[in-house]
């Protein structure tokens, strides 16, 4: 678990950056993946000190990034799991709305922590269907270990590939915060989660992640 905390500030970032900014022929997720590692690389290189000293445009930088590319709604169903359910209409987009802001400010100094060369992408090997897609990946440590991450990617009915999970090392992104966000709402309600989020933001977050189990 140590792990998978230690590169979510990174992981989080490269997950909802999920399709290319060239809207040609769809790409399949694993040159998806690896535009994305080059990219991000070419947009921090000589700008890591501005952006560690201007939380604002390195915010916006990041929903530049993630916004027109990351299934937030479909993500945010899974995360909400059964009670998605039971939840409205207006809940639904307020949660996925209010989650999503809490995740780009709560990580959003990892990205600063990005060096290309970093990822290593493994040959396809069949995961591609029409609709579904796992993408292989190894993050390099500084110390050396390599950490495996598979993201997980769906095909939307535009034909554009987009990621709604990160497995790092079998633990579920998707999965660790529906755990965190049940156990919330059984405490209190959707509403009162989400009001958090509103107000809070990124403080609300990592107080969900700090009364999870490790």
């Amino acid at each position: 678990m140590s792990v998978f905390r230690k590169l979510l500030p990174l992981l989080a970032v490269l997950l909802l950056a999920a399709v290319p900014t060239v809207q040609a022929a769809p790409a399949d997720p694993n040159a998806v993946v690896q535009g994305i590692a080059d990219d991000l690389g070419k947009a921090l290189e000589g700008r890591k000190e501005e952006l560690r000293s201007d939380r604002d445009k390195l915010i916006k930088l990041i929903d530049g990034i993630v916004l027109p590319h990351f299934d937030i709604d479909y993500a945010s169903i899974l995360v909400l799991g059964q009670n998605a359910r039971s939840a409205t209409p207006e809940q639904r987009t307020r949660f996925a709305k209010a989650f999503y802001n809490s995740i780009a400010h709560r990580y959003a100094e990892g990205l600063l922590n990005y060096t290309r060369g970093r990822i290593d992408i493994a040959p396809y090997k069949g995961e591609l269907n029409e609709k579904r897609s796992l993408v292989r990946t190894e993050v390099i440590l500084d110390d050396g270990k390599r950490v495996p991450v598979d993201y997980a990617f769906r095909k939307t009915k535009d034909g554009e590939w987009k990621a709604y999970d990160v497995i790092i090392e079998g633990i579920s992104y998707v999965t660790n915060y529906r755990n965190q966000v049940s156990a919330e709402i059984a405490k209190s309600s959707l509403d009162e989660l989400i009001t958090r989020l509103e107000t809070q933001g990124e403080k609300a977050l990592e107080s969900l992640e700090k009364t999870a189990k490790p």
